[in-house]
């Protein structure tokens, strides 16, 4: 149990009011798992929270939210409420605070995070989340059809937790996600690419990709077919492959990634040439795809002469006093020469070999 944690809860306490971790934390303490994920609930409103914790704050007031850090670790604290409103399909627009845990419980995504644990260190499970966790099973809470169509993020977080879980959806979780994921549509990219990169970052990634297609989920997600999708132990490995660069927001280097992998798919890994243009990096990515033996890729890699241009083992200057020249285009001819021979193992990155070599075709 999280020292930390017990005395925020503590806190929030001695101030009168009521304080319980609750969802992830609770979850994976009874699993057995470890995690970072402290939410709090509590029937201290914002403003309150404001007062008892000071400057240290963050506050999202108009979700009755607010954000502390204490000893490097971030507490995310949520008045107990009932959301009245949604809109698009995500966010409630309308909440009411009230003064009762059970009924704040009532209006979360899953049976499986409504555990809470109190300052004392005590389990608390009012919707019966040991049994559903026991059986493994994902089980909304309340009616699924309802609470899907509220927000349809949950599907992507259903998928997410029976992945990273390993447990199963039951049959009315199933029928509302195949009823509503046409939702899926309106929701934002970077928060679908959020729950899919934690799905795909899973050790157990296949499950969550079989779970994906066995949905029907690829047209609502703007991804390609999963069923062709050969898995890798890295993240935009499996992104390069779905077809959706133009759709989702990847950061610069993450679309550079992606452009590189899906050149060197169609070529020859193998190759000197290709493995020096793209590095081991992405060239160990495309073996795994294509199913190539790393061992291999890493040992062919470090048998390189070069890695890049600057290891040349000869200065323009030294060329041009060899040749008797003075700088010119001539330079980058020759550069592109030696570099192309290196690579190959046509030449041997020594200065008089390649005084020999310049001078026999240069000169």
């Amino acid at each position: 149990m999280n020292e930390t944690a017990l005395k925020v809860l503590n806190k929030i306490n001695s101030f009168g009011y009521e304080a319980y971790l609750v969802g992830g934390y609770p979850r994976d303490l009874y699993i057995g798992r470890t995690t970072a994920d402290f939410d709090i609930c509590t029937n201290a409103t914002p403003k309150i929270l404001k007062d008892i914790f000071g400057n240290s704050i963050m506050p999202l007031e108009q979700y009755g939210s607010v954000t502390i850090i204490v000893n490097d670790l971030r507490f995310e604290i949520t008045t107990f409420r009932k959301d009245i409103k949604y809109i698009n399909n995500r966010k409630p627009i309308e909440i009411e605070y009230i003064d009762n845990l059970s009924d704040d419980l009532k209006r979360r995504d899953f049976t499986i995070n409504t555990m809470c644990i109190d300052g004392n260190g005590r389990l608390i499970d009012l919707l019966n989340a040991k049994t559903d966790i026991n059986d493994k099973i994902i089980r909304t809470v309340g009616d699924a059809d309802k609470k899907i169509s509220e927000d349809s993020l949950r599907i992507l977080r259903a998928v997410r937790f029976a992945t990273i879980l390993d447990f199963k959806l039951d049959d009315e979780l199933l029928n509302a996600i195949k009823k509503n994921k046409h939702l899926l549509k309106s929701l934002s990219y970077n928060r679908k690419k959020e729950e899919l990169d934690k799905i795909f970052s899973s050790n157990n990634v296949e499950k969550g990709i079989e779970l994906l297609h066995e949905l029907e989920l690829e047209d609502d997600l703007d991804i390609s077919d999963l069923s062709k999708l050969n898995t890798t132990t890295y993240l935009i490995g499996i992104w390069a492959q779905l077809d959706c660069l133009d759709k989702y927001n990847f950061t610069k280097v993450e679309k550079d990634s992606i452009i590189k992998i899906n050149e060197l798919l169609d070529k020859n890994v193998l190759d000197y040439n290709n493995l020096y243009k793209y590095g081991l990096y992405i060239s160990t990515i495309v073996s795994e795809i294509k199913g190539i033996d790393k061992k291999i890729v890493n040992e062919r890699y470090n048998s390189l002469t070069i890695y890049n241009k600057d290891e040349i083992n000869i200065s323009a200057e030294e060329i041009c006093k060899l040749l008797n020249k003075k700088p010119a285009k001539f330079l980058k001819t020759i550069f592109d020469d030696i570099e192309n021979k290196l690579v190959n193992k046509l030449l041997v990155n020594e200065k008089e070999c390649l005084k020999d070599y310049i001078l026999e075709n240069y000169s």
